[in-house]
């Protein structure tokens, strides 16, 4: 489905780029913030705000800056939700990498028309106001992208 995007020997312009690449934080699945934040806090990093809860996702997500990106850890607001099944599976680590967008229906529209798997075809809410959509993992090659759009200030 998607050879003609990502194969390097095509032809065609190559694969889609999003329109405002920024890195905007990196997802860490962690059993219990406490325990999960803690080295993090030993380098340095500080807390960004209170924890916030996001009932939609099943999760509780406390954010750390380290520099201009920040830190999401993320814990499972119970047993049965999308993260405690990811924890089940793979363990703490490296959940996902977020990249701001400044249009996020534009660039899941185009992202849609190139063939790139989409997990949402609209947008949800996200912590501080914005808005989330998750890209399927064999488009990362198994990571799993969500681009963010903030609220426009």
């Amino acid at each position: 489905m998607l050879a003609g995007v990502f194969d390097p020997r095509s032809t065609t312009a190559g694969p889609p780029e999003l329109r405002h690449t920024r890195l905007d934080h990196v997802g860490i699945a962690v059993p219990h913030l406490g325990e999960g934040s803690a080295p993090y806090e030993l380098l340095g990093l500080q807390r960004e705000g209170p924890d916030e809860h996001v009932p939609s996702q099943d999760v509780t997500v406390r954010t750390l800056r380290a520099g201009d990106v920040l830190i999401e850890l993320l814990a499972p607001l119970c047993d049965s939700g999308t993260l405690a099944r990811f924890l089940a599976r793979r363990g703490p680590g490296l959940h996902h990498l977020a990249f701001r967008v400044d249009d996020i229906e534009g660039e899941l529209a185009r992202l849609a028309g190139e063939g790139v798997p989409l997990l949402d075809s609209t947008p949800r809410p996200g912590i501080h106001g914005t808005r989330v959509a998750f890209l399927h993992p064999r488009f990362g090659d198994g990571v799993l992208i969500e681009l963010v759009e903030h609220p426009r200030t």
